[in-house]
């Protein structure tokens, strides 16, 4: 089992920055991919970046061009940066990570609520 814990979150103004951060422990050494989703009430979880074990990453187009998705792979761990944040950037941010056997695990989720 892989235990994920995100911190980092908070309130920011519009236009600021943030780093999120999650460390891995448990079976952390059969993670392949980690990750960075994001939920609205109501809404469906959706991709926000995911880093691959050979540093591909992936972004989605919301977030391209102001965020990024870094790896630390000896401390289990993956960190989201995030600049210029918009109002609609608030939700709820979930840690993934998908292990050697394709389970996905999640983090219990952290606020980010951008304002104006």
């Amino acid at each position: 089992q892989v235990h994920l814990v995100e911190s980092g979150g908070g309130l920011v103004q519009a236009g600021g920055s943030l780093k999120l951060s999650c460390a891995a422990s448990g079976s952390s050494g059969s993670i392949k991919a980690m990750g960075w989703y994001r939920q609205g009430p109501g809404k469906r979880r959706d991709l926000v970046a995911a880093i691959a074990e050979d540093g591909v990453t992936q972004y989605a187009d919301s977030v391209k061009g102001r965020s990024a998705i870094s790896r630390d792979n000896a401390k289990n761990a993956v960190y989201l940066e995030m600049n210029s944040l918009k109002l609609e950037d608030t939700r709820v941010y979930y840690c993934n990570a998908v292990d050697q056997q394709w389970v996905d695990h999640w983090g219990q989720g952290i606020q980010v609520t951008v304002s104006s």
